[in-house]
């Protein structure tokens, strides 16, 4: 009975269902294009290990988006480049990595995570306490994050010491398949769980789709946003360690980027950006997608332009085609109103 439930709600789904489809579709012309080396080990465990960062900030700008009132977090590049930075600025003054390679690699992750932590409370007590409207708050903290990395590095790139356990994080596999990847998976099953199981999902949702309804309700504003804000800063970092290790170093412009093809994932994925819907497996679907066109267009030596022409048709596609409705109503377009499933709890399943 549950499993047929289950299956019922996923092909009810058009925006999952969509993205499956576009899967499909881009894994099967990219196998017929590249004669089979797409779906390589090499090939697989070099996209498994590209997603994650990605990904993980469009976890951040999803849980954003959810809480309403044009909630964006568009410091989550700037947390992650500062945490990873201050990480390997701090922890060679205490610990030998050559002498302690698992303390040197617990506490990197423990400052890199805690400075998530920290950027991402200051955001939320910020919007909350302040009542700022979040998109310009959060590009107010990203430009102050960027300025502290700059200041600490003198806008040069900071070395990470080769330790052994901290690079296996971005460049290590676990039964061939990339550490970096497994955690973005896990943290994937957590943040549904969170969305679709808790508390705090219910209250999450109800305030992005209906702010004076989830008041009178009882649901606390500001605590909520303080606590979905902090969330995102502990995402932004987690990009930043797995960054920081895969590549070894840290800078305070890497991933310059990610910031815009996170917004696009989320929005790809049906995430209602005035907030009270959104499904993280449809997010991880897009950021799939995204990053099999990506490796598709490498392995056929195309143009960087017409990969990022490819993305734009795929978001509008997406918009007509699963999303219309949805976004009509965000902008009162032909009277439609919001969809009745814009408040449910669809966050995991």
């Amino acid at each position: 009975m549950w499993s047929s439930l289950t299956l019922r709600r996923w092909f009810a789904d058009r925006q999952l269902n969509f993205l499956l489809t576009v899967n499909l579709v881009v894994v099967l012309v990219a196998v017929w294009f590249s004669q089979g080396q797409f779906v390589g080990i090499d090939n697989l465990q070099s996209m498994g290990s590209q997603l994650p960062e990605v990904g993980l900030l469009a976890f951040g700008i999803m849980l954003s988006m959810l809480s309403g009132n044009g909630g964006i977090d568009l410091s989550g590049v700037g947390l992650a480049n500062l945490s990873g930075m201050v990480a390997a600025l701090v922890v060679p003054r205490f610990v030998n990595g050559d002498d302690s390679p698992v303390l040197y690699t617990s506490l990197f992750c423990v400052i890199v995570v805690c400075m998530g932590l920290a950027g991402g409370f200051l955001n939320g007590m910020v919007i909350a306490r302040l009542r700022l409207t979040p998109i310009l708050c959060t590009l107010g903290t990203q430009l102050v994050f960027t300025g502290f990395a700059v200041a600490l590095s003198n806008g040069a790139s900071v070395h990470i010491d080769y330790i052994e356990p901290l690079s296996d994080i971005g460049n290590g596999t676990f039964l061939q398949v990339p550490i970096s990847f497994v955690i973005y998976v896990a943290v994937a099953l957590l943040l549904g769980w969170l969305l679709a199981r808790t508390p705090f999902g219910l209250r999450l949702y109800l305030m992005g789709t209906n702010q004076r309804a989830a008041f009178y309700a009882g649901v606390p504003n500001a605590r909520m946003l303080v606590i979905t804000y902090t969330i995102c800063g502990v995402l932004a970092s987690v990009a930043g360690l797995i960054s920081s290790t895969h590549t070894m170093s840290a800078k305070w412009d890497y991933g310059n980027s990610y910031l815009l093809i996170a917004i696009l994932i989320a929005v790809m994925g049906g995430v209602n950006p005035a907030g009270g819907y959104g499904r993280v497996i449809c997010v991880v679907f897009a950021a799939t997608v995204l990053q099999f066109l990506s490796s598709l267009f490498n392995l056929m030596n195309l143009s960087q332009f017409f990969r990022d022409c490819t993305w734009g048709f795929l978001l509008l596609l997406s918009l007509a085609f699963a999303g219309g409705e949805r976004v009509r109503a965000i902008f009162g377009v032909g009277g439609v109103k919001p969809p009745a499933a814009a408040g449910k709890r669809e966050g995991g399943g």
